[in-house]
């Protein structure tokens, strides 16, 4: 693919294959992704007979052999891009400097125009061969790219400079100017510039390959004798033990069979501080091991790491499509026929006015200046830089539509439990008038089976009491509202109370009311601080009772606050809060809530439904990284839209400045620069973007402040 067109033209026929529910086409990296049930191979046809050609990706759930994929592929436009570039260049350089020193010594009736044409030719056959074999693949397609309008414009400029010599030497047309030095410099000039995109597209990739790198291709594999021995991280198996030594990356996800160390997790959650981890934490691939030999049990063999579900996730939302991208896709898939009928008109305006010749030059002009690929450019750069900043920051975000809608929030509303507290509740008071003992047994024993913060404090409670606590059947979790299960033929239920965190009934009989306390986490008051001192609205939603909830409101600096709501709640309020409100929780209660809200933010410590449901996940479940996820949304939506309106604004002014022959005598040429300039003006404003949010991590790590 050479253009936006090229990749609006990929989707739509993608789209039209029975089976395809939805389709992404990636420009920057040349990656298609489906949502469907398509056969494969009714997909690859579908791609061939728009005019281009695909293979299927092995294992996209690699992200590896993905990354190794896409960097062979880019790597490989670069080399010919580059080949062609210095080739034009070297062809150009000696034409120009002919016609020059032709001009001069005024040779140009003599044999300087025949070694023009000479040059010329070679250009067209050794440089413009590229562009015509894509152009002609497209063509016979009944399509388009921008490879057509570069292949009819260089073509335009060299015919007509042969049939204006050949009359020349008839005796017709003298005092007309020839084009050759034009047609070979726009091919020159105009494969740089692909050369040097190819080259910065390839570098955009880096957060992704750079998570990549920080899993070891070897461990140390501990064997039955205690003997350590290097095998390739692929032998390794769930329930092997791995060595890490000081200095080390821990290679694997598991737990710390033997041994303590202070390990740098920043890879994962984003936090500069080092973790200490003993005998039994847990572990994830990639963190770096400060002090201390550790020993690993082995949880996920091979390259099924927590590191590698981070880069695949990253690598999805690069190769997502945000939807601001649609109104340039719409007009990159109409651009190419556009501008073909902008040149025709041009040229036959010129014409009926009668001057071909200038006719000719603004046609080319046109065919040269006009750039669709500073339109599909112009968000990918930028998401590919967000996304993978977002990434390193210890924020997950699933796909360029959240990173578009993190840049637009004004409204941010929070879960309490587990969110702004740290979900261990403990139980503080027991209201009960008659056995207290009895009722918190046959309250855990309904617990036992629930994964709420309230229940799991229960049942701990009971334990702690050296209670027995029976078995329990026929549980049911009622989401929002309590359990309830059989427990020795009672029919015990554990719900919300108004005047409590929750009451314990039996057969319907009130056996006590128990009254928790969760401790905020430390940095939930500063993180709203950073969040309003940036503009947004901050709000607390929560099922928790009104006193509890007025509590932790208070610690943290809230005042709009919404306490006892159901889940239906939840999920009521955030749609009707609009596109412009993200949710931020944690646990099943959430989940609807999180599917409803324009944007959906899990905490990665949460259970699975509740990372399944948002669109984005604070990996750790680190709070203090939310705010960095608001900023890099809205950098990257700015440099979105910069971008935009340097594609729009350029094409806007210089089609135009074409048709009506305003570039001067060497109107191609101008053309030629200019366009290679607007690919490159949008390449550097997202290559701007991603080290300015790099520099402020930085600066950040170094020194923890409340600057994003």
């Amino acid at each position: 693919m050479d253009c936006a067109g090229c990749a609006v033209s990929v989707r739509t026929a993608l789209e039209r294959v029975s089976g395809v529910k939805r389709a992404e086409v990636d420009f920057a990296a040349g990656l298609a992704s489906i949502t469907g049930d398509a056969a494969s191979n009714a997909m690859l046809r579908a791609v061939e007979q728009a005019g281009y050609r695909a293979v299927e990706v092995e294992s996209f759930e690699d992200p590896e052999l993905l990354r190794a994929s896409v960097e062979a592929r880019q790597a490989h436009a670069e080399r010919a891009w580059k080949r062609r570039a210095l080739t034009g260049v070297c062809i150009w350089v000696p034409m120009e400097t002919l016609h020059w020193i032709g001009a001069g010594s005024h040779a140009h009736e003599g044999w300087m125009p025949l070694a023009l044409l000479v040059g010329a030719t070679l250009s067209m056959a050794l440089v413009g061969a590229g562009f015509w074999s894509s152009a002609w693949s497209v063509l016979r397609k009944g399509r388009s790219n921008m490879d057509v309008l570069i292949a009819l414009g260089a073509t335009a400029a060299y015919v007509a400079s042969v049939i204006t010599w050949f009359a020349q030497r008839g005796g017709a047309l003298k005092g007309h100017p020839l084009w050759f030095s034009e047609s070979a410099a726009l091919l020159a000039i105009i494969s740089i510039g692909h050369w040097l995109e190819a080259k910065t597209t390839r570098r955009a990739g880096t957060a992704v390959r750079e998570l990549l790198q920080l899993q070891p291709d070897e461990v140390e594999r501990v064997g039955s004798d205690g003997e350590a021995v290097r095998v390739p991280m692929q032998d390794v198996r769930p329930g092997d033990l791995v060595r890490v030594r000081p200095g080390g990356r821990v290679p694997v996800d598991g737990c710390i069979e033997s041994g303590t160390a202070d390990l740098d997790e920043s890879v994962i959650s984003g936090e500069s501080l080092p973790v200490t981890r003993r005998t039994g934490d847990p572990v994830a691939a990639g963190t770096l091991n400060l002090t201390g030999l550790i020993v690993v049990r082995v949880s996920a063999g091979g390259r099924v790491t927590s590191l590698m579900r981070v880069a695949l996730m990253v690598q999805r939302a690069q190769a997502s499509r945000a939807p601001i991208q649609a109104l340039a896709d719409r007009v990159a898939g109409v651009f190419v026929p556009v501008v073909l009928a902008i040149a025709a008109v041009t040229l036959l305006g010129w014409g009926i006015a009668g001057d071909w010749s200038t006719g000719v030059l603004a046609a080319t002009s046109v065919l040269i200046i006009s750039c669709p690929c500073a339109l599909g450019l112009a968000t990918p750069m930028a998401i590919m830089a967000g996304a993978g900043e977002a990434s390193l920051r210890g924020v997950l975000v699933k796909e360029a539509a959240a990173l578009e809608r993190a840049g637009r929030v004004q409204r941010v509303l929070f879960d309490k439990t587990g969110t702004l507290t740290q979900g261990t509740p403990r139980i503080e008071r027991v209201e009960c008038a008659g056995d207290e003992n009895r009722a918190l047994a046959l309250a855990a024993a309904a617990e036992t089976g629930s994964e709420h913060p309230i229940g799991r404090a229960i049942v701990a409670a009971a334990l702690a009491r050296g209670l027995a606590v029976p078995a329990a059947d026929a549980f049911e979790a009622l989401p929002g509202v309590g359990v309830r299960a059989m427990v020795q033929g009672v029919r015990v239920e554990v719900v919300r109370d108004a005047q409590a965190s929750c009451v314990v009934r039996a057969d319907g009989a009130e056996l006590a009311r128990l009254h928790l306390r969760d401790s905020v986490r430390a940095e939930s008051a500063e993180v709203i601080a950073r969040l309003k001192a940036m503009g947004l609205q901050v709000g607390m939603l929560t099922g928790d009772a009104p006193p509890e909830a007025g509590r932790v409101a208070g610690l943290v600096g809230l005042e709009d606050v919404r306490a006892a709501l159901l889940p239906v709640d939840k999920a009521r309020i955030l749609r009707e809060a609009g596109d412009r409100a993200a949710m931020v929780g944690d646990g099943v209660n959430d989940a609807g809530a999180l599917a409803e809200s324009a944007l959906g933010i899990a905490m990665g410590s949460g259970v699975a439904i509740a990372g399944e449901s948002a669109a984005v996940v604070l990996v750790g479940g680190r709070l203090t990284a939310l705010p960095g996820l608001f900023h890099v949304g809205r950098e990257t939506l700015r440099c979105i839209r910069q971008n935009l309106v340097l594609a729009f604004l350029y094409n806007a002014i210089a089609i135009p400045a074409a048709a009506f022959a305003l570039l001067g005598p060497h109107g191609p040429m101008v053309a030629a620069v200019a366009m290679a300039a607007s690919d490159l003006s949008v390449l550097g404003n997202a290559a701007r973007l991603r080290w300015r949010l790099a520099r402020q991590r930085v600066r950040a790590a170094r020194s923890p402040s409340p600057a994003a």
